[in-house]
Order: structure tokens, then sequence, then C-alpha cells
């Protein structure tokens, strides 16, 4: 499919279909899957984004356009009911206007709040939620102030417009920071000081109407690169499930929150530190789909309509397995017992996502093992 900007490609009938349309900025693999949960329940999913052979745009209809440009906001917004989005790199001027004239959730100033990690951070800690030492890095004197404050290592961040490992650097020495800081490019940024933790956990929550909420267990992450390669959930630790949903109950009131909210926490001595907020579905509950009652997808699509949350309980144990680069042996996966494979439509190229394996059993150490098996057919292929 081809069309100019500002021109609608949809699938034939969409316009007299019945049931609620959500509007979603972006057309990734997020959308994709939003899109696919929403089906089922007669929900209609509208995609914006600069291209119509993204991932999303293969499985719903898409209107072309720039997330930058009020008129291809507007002509989303004339098409639906409420809009959502898969990513957050969106003017956050243009989101406040266009929740004036149709409902937006997550609100526009969570969207706002999480794309700049020095604001991000200072709302951690106004709430009391625990983080690394931290400097804002607005010129070159900074990053001496910051070496002295910190010590070394030091993480450099990119205030804005990171992710996946993107818009960040680790410096050892003075110089290597000052470096760091140029190859970012002398944007705005953030020092933090190095976290020596003991593994990464998430936390997938769902605030809906009238503040119902519901939390999915804990997951274990496992990122290389800066990039997620495994998940496995739940992560069984009752006292860190309890004050990592204390805390996202504290942001879903801070901000008035409406849909799925993502936390990523370190692990530090045995108690949690607030990383970084994703305020949409998550790769890191992409095993909600085949490992819980109720999808972190569905569960998105049900709080942005003001409908019932569904259960977040798990059934039994789960691990995901991001497939990056190359395509995979899709005959070879599907030969093994109980691995639910996802591919999101895209062409192959270095580290791109291009789908997810899932895995489910009941008891944990068989899933690990099978995960194991899993991830070694996987190896062979790169």
């Amino acid at each position: 499919m081809t069309a100019a900007p500002g021109q609608s490609v949809v699938h034939e009938g969409w316009r007299t279909a019945p049931g609620p349309r959500v509007g979603i900025l972006g057309a990734g693999q997020l959308a994709r899957m939003l899109a696919l949960a929403g089906y089922p329940l007669g929900i209609q999913c509208i995609l914006l984004d600069r291209s119509p052979q993204a991932s999303g745009a293969q499985v719903a209809p898409i209107v072309p356009g720039a997330f930058d440009r009020r008129e291809d906001l507007e002509q989303l917004r004339d098409l639906v009911d409420v809009v959502t989005f898969d990513i957050e790199n969106i003017p956050g001027p243009l989101l406040i206007s266009l929740g004036e004239r149709v409902q937006v959730y997550p609100p526009p100033v969570a969207i706002a709040t999480t794309q700049d990690r020095l604001e991000e951070k200072t709302l951690f800690q106004s709430l009391g939620i625990p983080t690394t030492a931290f400097v804002r890095i607005d010129g070159p004197k900074d990053l001496a102030a910051a070496a002295a404050t910190l010590g070394w290592p030091v993480v450099l961040k990119a205030r804005r417009l990171g992710y996946d490992g993107r818009g960040q650097r680790v410096a050892k020495t003075a110089a290597e920071l000052a470096s760091a800081w140029q190859a970012l490019g002398a944007v705005p940024s953030i020092a933090e000081a190095w976290v020596p933790f003991e593994r990464e956990l998430s936390l997938i929550g769902a605030c809906g109407a009238d503040r119902e909420t519901v939390f999915y267990p804990l997951a274990e992450n496992t990122h290389v690169e800066g990039i997620l390669r495994k998940t496995v959930a739940p992560f069984p630790d009752p006292p860190l499930q309890a004050t990592a949903e204390r805390w996202l109950r504290a942001l879903f009131d801070h901000f008035g929150y409406r849909g799925i909210m993502t936390v990523e926490f370190f692990v530090v001595d045995g108690a949690l530190m607030a990383n970084e907020i994703a305020p949409r579905v998550h790769n890191s509950g992409h095993w909600t789909i085949e490992g819980a009652e109720t999808s972190q997808f569905e569960n998105h699509l049900r709080a942005v309509l003001g409908w019932p949350l569904g259960s977040a309980a798990a059934r039994g144990h789960a691990a995901m397995i991001n497939l990056l680069g190359k395509a995979p042996p899709v005959g070879e996966l599907l030969e093994m017992s109980g691995v639910h494979v996802h591919l999101y439509g895209k062409e192959p190229r270095t580290m791109r996502k291009l789908g997810h394996c899932t895995l489910v059993d009941t008891d944990r150490p068989s899933l690990l093992a099978r995960t194991e098996q899993l991830q070694q057919v996987l190896a062979r292929q790169l």
C-alpha cells in the first residue's frame, strides 16, 4: 500500500464497522498487537504513522502522517473516539491541543514528563521512589561537577529521545565523559551514578476508569547492549511486588492515569531502585499474551475506553525471547512443544526487533530449561 501524506489507507468496510474506534499514534509492533487484541472485542484501531508499510498497518487501517503535523493529528482525531499511542516521541504541545478535542490516554502530562529523563527522575524523588544519584548536564562545566558528585563510572544520557540503549554512554574518566557528551550532540543531558544492580525487573500495571487498578507479576528482564533479550515472569518476591505496586499507584494518582504503565527497576542490595517509566504497553509485557489471564494489550484498550479491566494473574510461568536481526527458523521453532511465535512483518535488519517467542509452563524450573533450549536453537541462526 502507498499513499500521499494526509491520504488515508483503510481496509474496506472499516467505516461501517460497529464498535468503538481507538486512534493510535504510531504503527509499530505495539500498535499491531493492540489492534489484534482489539478485534475480538469489536474494537477498531486506526493508526497514524509516516509509513503505510509499517508493522501495524498490515493489520489495521492507517492514516499516513507525521506526529509533529497538527493537521495530521486532527485528521486522525476526527475518525476516532479516543487516542492512545505506541511511542512517546510526540510533541507535548500538540498532544495537549489534541486532548482538548478528543480523549487522549494516557494523559498528555504523563507523556511530557517521561519524554525528559530529568523530569522523570525528579518526579520519582518527589514521590519518595528511590533512584540512582544524578546530575543535570547543560554544559561542559556540569560535566566536572557530575564526576565530583557521582564518582566513576558515570552513565550519561540525553534527556530526550532515548530508548533501547540509544542516547546514552558509559564513561570511566573525565576525558571519556567529555567525549560522550559530544557524541550525544552536546544536548541537554543527565549524568547518573553507575548502579551495581543484581538484576533488572519491571512491573506493568493498568489503571482504568474510577481508579480501578490491576498489576501483573514482576518480570525479570535480561538486556544486552541496551536491548531487551529475555523476560521471565513471575519473579516471585511478595515484598518487592508490594513495594512496586505501591509506587505505581502513586504514579497513577499523580498523573490521573488511564492505560498501561510500565516501570523498570534495578534490584540493588535486595531493594528496588526505579530506572524509568514507559507510559504505554511494553516489550517486557509481551509474555502476557499467552501467559496472563488478560494481556497487557487488551487491558490497555479496556482502560482507555473506560471498560472494566481484566485479571492480570499469570497462567503459571512464562518466558519471552525477542527475535532480533535475522528472520527466525519458524518451522524449527514450531517443532518445539508450546512455543508461540509472533512475527511483526518487518524486513530483517541488524538488531531490529522482528518478533518474539513465548513459552508457558506450570513449573518454573521446567520453563527455564525449555527457554534455554529455545535460545540455543535461535543462537545457531546467528
